[in-house]
């Protein structure tokens, strides 16, 4: 195995382990609901705002491994940044997770969220992967729920 592909173990297992940001947010401005039917994952993100600012962020639910460290990560990445700045987020790694942005030769803002790419040599997890994402621009967007299928 590469040293990538032991990176990629070692953070979906701790964040799957010990997921940050777990927990609800009793008076957040935005919530969605996401469902992946497939892999039945399932969760709640929660959003507060401050000036377009997202000022705390979390989420509750259960799946899988990878659905539930990309949650755990997105949550740490995303707060204090505008929504016009997740939307960027938001689009760079549903493109990374898809194959159409190469992390590295393609300009990105990704950071450690590049650790995602790995699922791309698992089809059937992508949606493992963007479950969470879809389900917080799906909130950021006033839609309160969202499936995968």
């Amino acid at each position: 195995m590469s040293e990538l592909s032991d990176l990629y173990q070692e953070v979906i297992l701790d964040h799957n382990k010990n997921p940050r940001n777990f927990r609800d947010i009793a008076d957040a401005d935005k919530t969605a609901d996401g469902k992946n039917p497939l892999c039945g994952d399932a969760l709640r993100v929660y959003v507060s705002l401050e000036n377009d600012k997202v000022k705390d962020v979390a989420f509750k639910g259960s799946g899988c491994a990878i659905s539930k460290a990309s949650a755990s990560m997105m949550t740490q990445v995303i707060k204090g940044k505008s929504k016009q700045e997740i939307e960027v987020l938001f689009d760079e790694f549903h493109k990374m997770v898809t194959g159409e942005l190469d992390i590295e030769s393609d300009e990105n803002n990704l950071g450690k969220l590049k650790i995602f790419a790995g699922v791309l040599e698992f089809p059937a997890r992508v949606k493992c992967a963007s479950l969470s994402w879809h389900t917080l621009h799906a909130a950021l967007n006033d839609e309160q729920e969202i499936s995968t299928e």
